[in-house]
């Protein structure tokens, strides 16, 4: 029997060992009836057999193996099934798998009959293996619109409809902490508010920068004549006011000044002199240093503390490494996901510059940053 023939004449066979399959994914979204197993998995089949038994030129068949195969303006059953795989939680990686899995299972099924070995055989094995590379390439394309076209809708979700309200509460809490009735506990409570307020909404500044670089633009950096020395003085007195508790304490000799993005070198300042109060031990004090020698920039931040484990360090900058810990239930220093460590990284680099780290119980956790001087 020819394998088209026979892939419309197991259909309920193959869908079997489909959903088995499927169902073996182990994914987050709650467990998924027959129905939503099998999804599409009867249109590609059939798909597939009807491709079969179209006759093509070589060189089509070639297009079609390299995922190359003739656009159709209607969405076919494999881009359909992608889209639904991705809502019910499936990665890319375990829908690609169930392809794998489906061409197994045809091929092993049908062989099984024990048919004589014959040529056509070999030619509907390769016809097969191009019609599923050429559904298999829809499923993909489709998945990463989607995936795209979702990042899109969170980026603006983030970029304006979130930060509006964050917005809005910050400049209530600005204007009741100029009202004389609220007394010294009211007054408190509206600088917590103040705080939480500004921490979400770097929160959602990095988060945004996040996703600038996973989208391969980088984070902007706009170079003018800056002091650096200015800028990292008031980012410790911003600190300062915030964590009370913290002893912070600045050290400089003369002012460092060239061609930096000032906002974001706050960041990089921000992010690192707060880690430093996150994770120090307050009872001791956190020195940050800042000086030049005409031709490079040197920022340093020093905190004592626990100290960052050895097997973290080489992930510290990499959110996508510090996430696969912070999901084991990681605690201290290098638990979390560490955006704010890479986009300092980032702004760093983009200044062509280079940030290090090194973390003893003896000399403590120190960050170090090194900026060329351009004038």
């Amino acid at each position: 029997m020819r394998l088209p023939d026979f892939i419309l004449k197991n259909l309920e066979l193959i869908l079997q060992a489909w959903e088995e399959f499927a169902r073996s994914i182990d994914i987050s979204m709650p467990a998924m009836d027959s129905q939503g197993l099998r999804n599409d998995a009867e249109h590609i089949l059939r798909a597939v057999a009807l491709d079969m038994r179209t006759s093509q030129t070589l060189q089509q068949q070639i297009d079609k193996s390299q995922g190359l195969g003739p656009l159709n303006e209607k969405k076919s059953a494999a881009e359909s099934h992608a889209l639904t795989r991705l809502i019910a939680g499936f990665t890319l990686e375990q829908t690609v798998s169930e392809y794998r899995a489906l061409r197994s299972s045809v091929l092993r099924l049908w062989l099984a009959q024990g048919y004589p070995k014959r040529d056509h055989q070999i030619e509907d094995m390769i016809r097969f293996n191009e019609a599923i590379d050429q559904a298999l390439a829809e499923s993909i394309a489709a998945y990463g619109r989607a995936v795209d076209t979702t990042r899109k809708t969170v980026l603006g979700v983030l970029g304006h409809d979130l930060r509006t309200p964050l917005g809005a509460v910050m400049l209530g809490a600005d204007l009741l902490r100029r009202t004389e009735e609220l007394g010294s506990r009211g007054k408190k409570i509206i600088a917590q508010i103040s705080t939480s307020v500004q921490s979400a909404n770097q929160m959602v500044q990095d988060l945004l920068d996040l996703a600038r670089c996973n989208l391969g633009t980088g984070i902007p950096v706009q170079p003018e004549n800056a002091n650096l020395t200015s800028v990292c003085k008031s980012v410790v007195d911003e600190l300062t006011v915030a964590h009370p508790k913290a002893n912070i304490i600045f050290t400089d000799t003369e002012p460092v000044t060239g061609q930096y993005d000032p906002s974001r070198m706050a960041q990089v300042f921000s992010n690192l002199i707060g880690n430093a109060v996150r994770h120090g031990n307050l009872q001791r004090p956190i020195n940050v240093t800042l000086n030049g020698d005409g031709t490079t920039a040197y920022f340093c931040v020093q905190n004592h503390g626990e100290p960052i484990p050895l097997s973290a360090l080489p992930t510290l900058f990499d959110p996508e490494g510090r996430y696969s810990r912070y999901s084991e239930g990681e605690q201290g220093a290098s638990s979390g996901l560490g955006l704010g460590l890479f986009i300092a990284a980032q702004i760093v680099e983009g200044h062509g510059g280079k940030i290090e780290v090194e973390s003893t119980l003896e000399h403590g956790t120190i960050f170090r940053v090194t900026l060329p001087v351009c004038q």
